[in-house]
């Protein structure tokens, strides 16, 4: 049966002695074996709980929690790579929808258009936007979200935004009452799109809602604003009570 000394595993894995001798302290991988001086020896069986390991750390879980897990029946190299692999393929879709946006950007630049230092602070704000309303969680669903629904869905979802915006402005500007066919009609829609984006997780909606009560280049970028946000809440609640 092969086995690693400790030295050994912690340069194949590149991680540390120390790190290796913390996981045997806390119980977490205590190697199966000893040489006749006591050093360490690990088994296959050990690298392969040390995978396991690596994976759940990548996946952001703290020590305690990954020992807890992996207590659990059922728990296999294989059901944690998969969970790894998930994690990897919605951490892939959310860079692709950044790097879309940036080579959009970049392309611009190669056919000598012109892009100013104000485009790229836009472009900026709202990647800081992005991540300082979403948990990593809800960015990781909004990823999935986005594969679902596909790039078409998605640019059009996009174009008929400030469209209906302005329509919902003008009828507000208008004063029409918000249990009016129209404006129902309009908020209806509104949600239909919000749905759409959040795919009706209550945490993200109440996150996309924080981001533009608190962000003004979010509200001047879209022209949604308080005012807009409560015209369409009494829509919608007037279509509740009917």
């Amino acid at each position: 049966m092969q086995t690693w000394k400790i030295g050994e595993l912690a340069r194949r894995t590149g991680m540390t002695v120390r790190s290796l001798h913390h996981y045997d302290e806390i119980g977490l991988l205590t190697p199966s074996g000893r040489t006749g001086s006591g050093h360490r020896l690990y088994t296959a069986d050990d690298v392969t709980r040390l995978q396991m390991i690596v994976s759940l750390r990548q996946l952001g879980l703290p020590l305690k929690e990954i020992g807890d897990w992996l207590a659990r029946p059922g728990t296999t190299a294989q059901s944690v790579l998969d969970l790894h692999l998930a994690r990897l393929r919605e951490q892939i879709d959310a860079r692709q929808t950044l790097y879309r946006r940036l080579e959009a950007v970049a392309e611009r630049l190669r056919t000598a258009e012109t892009v100013s230092a104000e485009d790229f602070l836009n472009l900026m704000e709202r990647i800081a936007m992005y991540d300082k309303h979403y948990t990593e969680e809800q960015r990781e669903q909004l990823a999935e979200r986005a594969r679902q629904l596909g790039p078409d869905a998605i640019r059009a979802a996009e174009a008929e935004w400030p469209e209906l915006i302005a329509k919902v402005r003008a009828e507000m500007d208008k004063g029409t009452d918000p249990a009016h066919a129209t404006v129902q009609a309009l908020a209806r829609r509104w949600q239909e799109l919000v749905q759409s984006f959040t795919g009706g997780d209550p945490g993200i909606t109440q996150s996309l809602k924080t981001m533009y009560q608190q962000e003004p280049a979010a509200r001047e970028k879209s022209g949604l604003d308080p005012a807009i946000f409560a015209y369409v809440n009494r829509a919608l609640s007037a279509k509740e009570g009917v």
